[in-house]
């Protein structure tokens, strides 16, 4: 199971004085350091916290993979094709969102996404949609010729009950084997912590964890090296119940 460490967050302390620190470069490095195996980062069409310049400088040093999270505008296509990361993941954004709010609607989407996951192809770029959970994304998912997909796990996060908890987990579960079936790999994400990860992490199909947030906030605390070894012995431990929280 391999974590990749999504480093918007701080940019986004960086873009409140609109200065050069805290760099997402550097915290980058650290994360790698720390064992994460990929880093993410979101160029969003607003550029709220990541920049391009910044996506430039990811590619030319980091050590594992780079994970460019986008839209579909023509603008951030552009870039992410001229600045070639290893990995895209499409998702949907809208302008006034905190924080992506669901999974890209791929059956919609499907004649506008074929032709542009073939340019990514091209360039040897592998692609991933951020999906809900749900047979018939997945299978859209299949069809316009992803790669991989990343499971929306804000459901599961943000469940209030445990039986809201359960069938949330269950279904991430059914979907992820239901990916694995139609020949995509599988990763998931959003509002994942160290309280909740380790049942997510226990799905056998699952391949990554894409997790920034919760890790950019402990690291306030701890230090982003300890914030990130912490995640990863998290992700790795047997969870004694679904919904028993572990301190952090």
């Amino acid at each position: 199971m391999r974590l990749g460490v999504n480093v918007d967050h701080v940019a986004t302390v960086r873009q409140a004085r609109r200065g050069r620190l805290p760099d997402p470069v550097e915290a980058a490095r650290l994360c790698e350091r720390a064992g994460a195996q990929g880093i993410v980062c979101h160029l969003r069409e607003d550029r709220r916290h990541i920049q391009e310049d910044d996506v430039k400088r990811l590619r030319k040093t980091l050590t594992t993979r780079l994970n460019l999270e986008m839209s579909i505008a023509r603008d951030v296509v552009r870039a992410a094709l001229a600045i070639q990361p290893h990995q895209v993941t499409l998702v949907p954004e809208r302008r006034q969102e905190l924080t992506t709010e669901g999974g890209l609607d791929v059956v919609r989407a499907r004649r506008s996404l074929a032709p542009l996951i073939r340019s990514f192809q091209r360039q040897q770029i592998t692609v991933s949609l951020f999906v809900d959970p749900v047979p018939t994304q997945l299978k859209a998912a299949q069809d316009v010729g992803a790669a991989m997909v990343e499971l929306h796990t804000g459901r599961y996060a943000n469940a209030g009950s445990r039986a809201e908890r359960v069938r949330a987990l269950d279904a991430l579960r059914r979907a992820a084997q239901a990916s694995r079936a139609f020949g995509l790999s599988v990763a998931a994400g959003h509002g994942l912590d160290y309280h909740n990860v380790s049942a997510v992490a226990r799905l056998p199909e699952l391949e990554e964890l894409n997790i920034g947030f919760s890790i950019i906030s402990r690291a306030l605390f701890v230090g982003l090296e300890q914030a990130v070894r912490e995640m990863v012995e998290r992700m790795h431990r047997r969870p004694s119940h679904v919904f028993q929280h572990q301190a952090a």
